[in-house]
């Protein structure tokens, strides 16, 4: 009776320490619209005035805002890294690019005719909810990651904007549109599509020139794809890529497909990844 006791209050103090995950809304003038975003805030926010390193998880296409913790279980698996030591302290941001009719409702994180997502994201959203969240806001202590879609876009934003971001953690990334293998089979065509083959992660960096490629340098890459995934080629061939062009990444190719089984997997080791890359110069 006495260990049982004891176990309840075990879990008791973990439930009492962990973080929370928060709904909000940003009304974008770019877009015309209103964004819904959630936000992981640790275990103590607002007890205080520290400020935080932030991560900006972005989820897949056919996903929103919600993925990640509804799908993802994205709040237990920070609680956990954070209290064992894995993961520090951070604020997570997961804004919606898109929604479950990707035929009718805007997709995406690049900019496309009547919907310029990149220039809202880093002129809009980023500069609002690094001053509502206490953000320290600085490219040593700001990462981005994401799956499907959502890597290809944590991926090109950092290609296009490196002095913004320490690190960059890429799942099963849709990297570029070259052909019938690049998306899923009965799928049919749509503007996120030619807005993957516009801003290919591949073609940037087959055409970086030196000044570029040493900016590209100061991210710490991490590519992150199943070897049954039918992205597997494009992640290889952006890893070849970059490491014939002298851009340090990592590859791993573990045994999985392209769905949350695997991205639940790659969380658990892209948080840590980014918080070891936290801080350094």
């Amino acid at each position: 009776m006495k260990a049982f006791c004891s176990l309840v209050l075990f879990f008791a103090s973990l439930s009492l320490q962990a973080g929370k995950v928060v709904s909000d809304t940003i009304r974008s003038e770019i877009l015309k619209s209103d964004v819904m975003y959630n936000v992981y805030l640790p275990d103590g926010f607002g007890q205080g005035e520290g400020r935080y390193p932030v991560v900006y998880l972005l989820h897949g296409f056919g996903q929103d805002y919600q993925a990640w913790s509804r799908d993802g279980l994205m709040r237990i698996l920070a609680d956990e890294l954070i209290e064992s030591g894995e993961a520090c302290e951070m604020v997570i941001v997961m804004p919606n690019a898109g929604g479950s009719d990707t035929m009718r409702e805007w997709n995406g994180y690049m900019n496309m005719p009547g919907w310029n997502y990149e220039d809202f994201f880093f002129t809009e959203f980023m500069p609002a909810v690094e001053r509502k969240y206490r953000v320290i806001g600085d490219k040593q202590h700001r990462a981005v990651m994401g799956l499907s879609m959502g890597g290809g876009g944590c991926t090109i934003y950092c290609q296009r904007h490196p002095d913004m971001f320490s690190s960059c953690y890429a799942m099963s990334a849709w990297l570029g549109f070259s052909g019938e293998n690049d998306y899923p089979k009965g799928s049919k065509p749509h503007l996120v599509q030619e807005s993957m083959r516009e801003h290919s992660a591949i073609s940037f960096i087959e055409n970086a020139d030196e000044q570029t490629l040493v900016r590209l340098r100061t991210v710490r890459w991490f590519f992150d794809c199943g070897d049954d995934d039918f992205l597997l080629d494009l992640n290889v061939r952006l890893h070849q890529l970059m490491r014939d062009r002298k851009v340090k990444d990592e590859l791993r190719v573990r045994d999985g497909q392209h769905n949350w089984e695997y991205w639940h997997q790659a969380l658990r080791m892209a948080l840590p990844f980014a918080s070891r890359n936290f801080g350094r110069p």
